[in-house]
């Protein structure tokens, strides 16, 4: 295994980002809309999506929010989505992820940096507190248009 090469994502990287955040949600996003997001993403100054790119695959993918918030008086990183294909956790590429991901937000000039998950992935808590994050807010979520979908992690 060679050593992992941490790089803002490219336009080529469309795919392999989609792959791992579908698997990450554990369902299938509608491919336009992403592609179309995912565009708008790599011209936006204020965002920056980490691949993580290890024997020539994007392995893991890490996207960042920058931005100023009233409530901070500051500017701040939010961790939107952060992914580790199936076959390459438990071998500290998402360590490696977040170090590089916190190293981005201090560059940035960010005086804190911050994440969401999902209340049912308890590894991913353990991994996160972990690394130095803890548990300070909780998060509501209401649809705005059609039927509630509910978690795909809880079925």
């Amino acid at each position: 295994m060679s050593a992992p090469v941490f790089r803002p994502a490219e336009g080529r990287d469309l795919g392999a980002v989609y792959a791992l955040i579908c698997g990450m949600e554990a369902k299938e996003l509608p491919y336009a809309g992403f592609a179309e997001i995912f565009s708008a993403q790599l011209a936006d100054p204020d965002r920056l999506c980490l691949v993580c790119e290890l024997d020539g695959e994007a392995a893991a993918v890490c996207n960042i929010r920058f931005e100023y918030q009233l409530h901070h008086a500051a500017r701040i990183a939010e961790i939107m989505e952060l992914a580790v294909a199936p076959g390459r956790r438990n071998c500290g590429l998402g360590a490696d992820l977040l170090r590089e991901a916190h190293a981005a937000a201090i560059a940035n000039g960010c005086v804190q940096i911050e994440l969401a998950c999902n209340m049912l992935r308890h590894d991913a808590h353990r991994f996160y507190e972990r690394e130095g994050f803890r548990r300070y807010h909780y998060k509501f979520s209401k649809p705005l248009a059609g039927a509630w979908e509910g978690n795909a992690l809880g079925r």
